[in-house]
């Protein structure tokens, strides 16, 4: 249950930061909690990918926001913005 509540604010936090790093606003809560919970997902395996690792509380959110962030650029390439 612990390790749920990290993953979630762990996501969060990416979320929001990749939302500032792009100029995007804010997406709100929701938005955020989503982003960056696919962006955990999208960055490990680009990190592994690029032979990088991340370990640990710091890795984990680093890993999450740069997933985030190609996320973000990935929409924006598809939307034409």
């Amino acid at each position: 249950m612990f390790g749920l509540i990290w993953f979630l604010l762990i996501g969060l936090a990416a979320g929001w930061i990749a939302n500032a790093l792009m100029d995007r606003g804010t997406d709100g809560l929701l938005g955020n909690l989503f982003l960056g919970i696919a962006g955990a997902m999208i960055g490990g395996p680009l990190l592994g990918l690029l032979g990088l690792s991340a370990g640990g509380l710091i890795g984990s959110l680093i890993a999450a926001t740069i997933g985030a962030v190609a996320l973000i650029w990935v929409v924006r390439l598809i939307r034409g913005k």
